[in-house]
């Protein structure tokens, strides 16, 4: 990737001298899944395919930017940014640099090349990769005085205020925060850390993209957001102030409400309630070493998001149900909002050829599509990395 970058970039710009080299990595959520917006906990890490930019600044206001991945250039000027009708890829870019004019961190033009190996569309965070990323090399080129815990957050508010994705903090947190060989706890309200060792030991973590692309921009996402206010707002209203998220109520009051809730309302807040205590139980499994309570946990929470929570679909079931009929699989579930994109299973190493044999040839069979299967461990957050 980043000889495709430089070459790209000799093209479009000429010398590549006083660039800053930028990467973000997309991440996979192993469990804790529609939790974040809801100030729970959840259990990400970094994955290897990543993000790359290559950038330089301007001595005028222009950002020119173009595309590996769509083979496009985009035209702006710092100090005219503005969304058009249609949500293009370089708003995932401008909304970071927006984003950051609105805090006072003041950059000027910038030219970049930017490109990277995650699936588009497959629900492992490729826009926050692109926002980290981007973050990351404007804080480098213009010497902003930003901590990674700030700029995470902003790169949150691009999404939100520029994309119009009512995303939570973990995607970005992931991208930014990553470790090798760890997990990332991290509890959305607080927006308290902690590194959790990944004991994996010969079980790998295996990515399977559905091919089903989704558009989460005004989509079901947002009602979903929608419909765990609703719930917090009846919950508020029978206990008072204690209440300020579904984090803060138990299944016994939820039941308590159940009279005064639409059905999926209720089993929204379900599956919100039933999810968090399994991102802490998975916590410890994965510190003691046992990837086989930690995909018992993955399982569930399978059942409660296509269940309680509707936001599978029949290719992911599908694939969950692949993954469990293989020999070595500890656990599988969808990862990320759903609607499509991607399943998550731990599979033991020396199992994964007949799993990949497995999946890739029912799933075919029976969709019409070939999934694509990626093999990864924890990897490392946002850098600039030297290469010049």
């Amino acid at each position: 990737m980043i000889q495709q970058l430089l070459d790209r970039w000799k093209e479009e710009f000429g010398e590549v001298w006083g660039a800053k080299l930028g990467r973000a990595p997309g991440r996979v959520n192993l469990i804790g899944e529609h939790t974040d917006y809801n100030d729970g906990f959840v259990l990400p890490c970094a994955i290897e395919p990543a993000v790359w930019i290559l950038a330089r600044a301007r001595e005028d206001t222009r950002i020119c930017l173009v595309s590996l991945n769509y083979n496009e250039r985009h035209e702006s000027d710092v100090n005219d940014l503005h969304r058009g009708t249609e949500l293009s890829w370089s708003d995932y870019l401008l909304g970071v640099v927006s984003v950051f004019q609105q805090e006072g961190y003041a950059s000027g033009g910038w030219d970049a090349v930017i490109g990277g190996d995650v699936p588009l569309g497959a629900g492992l965070s490729s826009s926050a990769a692109v926002e980290v990323a981007t973050g990351t090399v404007l804080r480098e080129m213009f010497q902003l005085p930003m901590e990674d815990r700030e700029m995470a957050l902003l790169c949150q508010r691009a999404e939100n205020m520029y994309v119009g994705v009512q995303c939570g903090v973990m995607d970005q947190f992931a991208s930014t925060f990553g470790k090798v060989d760890h997990a990332l706890l991290l509890d959305c309200r607080s927006l308290e850390i902690r590194q959790v060792p990944a004991h994996l030991k010969d079980t790998e973590i295996v990515i399977c993209d559905s091919k089903v692309q989704r558009n989460l921009s005004g989509s079901e996402y947002n009602i979903r957001r929608a419909q765990c206010r609703e719930g917090v707002h009846v919950l508020r209203e029978k206990f008072g102030e204690r209440i300020c998220a579904l984090r803060d109520a138990s299944l016994d009051d939820l039941e308590m409400c159940r009279e005064r809730m639409s059905d999926p309302v209720y089993r929204r807040c379900r599956h919100v309630m039933t999810e968090n205590p399994r991102v802490l139980e998975g916590v410890r499994s994965l510190e003691s070493g046992d990837p086989a309570k930690f995909g018992r946990l993955m399982l569930e929470s399978h059942r409660s998001l296509r269940d309680d929570y509707e936001v599978s679909c029949p290719e992911l079931d599908l694939l969950v149900d692949l993954a469990i009929e293989c020999r070595g699989v500890a656990g599988s579930r969808m990862t990320g909002a759903g609607f499509g994109g991607c399943t998550v299973s731990l599979v033991e190493r020396s199992c994964l050829d007949q799993f990949c044999a497995h999946v890739i040839s029912r799933y075919a069979r029976k969709t019409g599509r070939e999934p694509e299967i990626y093999v990864t461990r924890p990897g490392s957050g946002a850098a600039i990395v030297d290469v010049f």
